[in-house]
């Protein structure tokens, strides 16, 4: 597993208890929202803050499909 694949597995484990849900319920989410990609690809912006920034951003774009940022 490369270093992105991992991050984002991590962020998705820490985000599932952040929200008091299954992971798998939190990346149905964001595949219906259309922003599993987008999340996966700000790797170099998320790993290098805060993990409630990454939370605030996700939050966001489930909101509204764009980044908080």
């Amino acid at each position: 597993m490369n270093e992105k694949t991992e991050f984002f597995s991590y962020l998705l484990e820490y985000y599932a208890n952040y929200k008091n849900k299954k992971t798998g319920e939190v990346l149905k989410e964001w595949d219906s929202c259309n922003i599993t990609q987008k999340i996966y690809d700000s790797f170099w912006e998320y790993h290098t803050q805060r993990i409630e920034n990454a939370f605030e951003d996700i939050d966001s774009l489930i909101a509204t499909g764009e980044h908080a940022w």
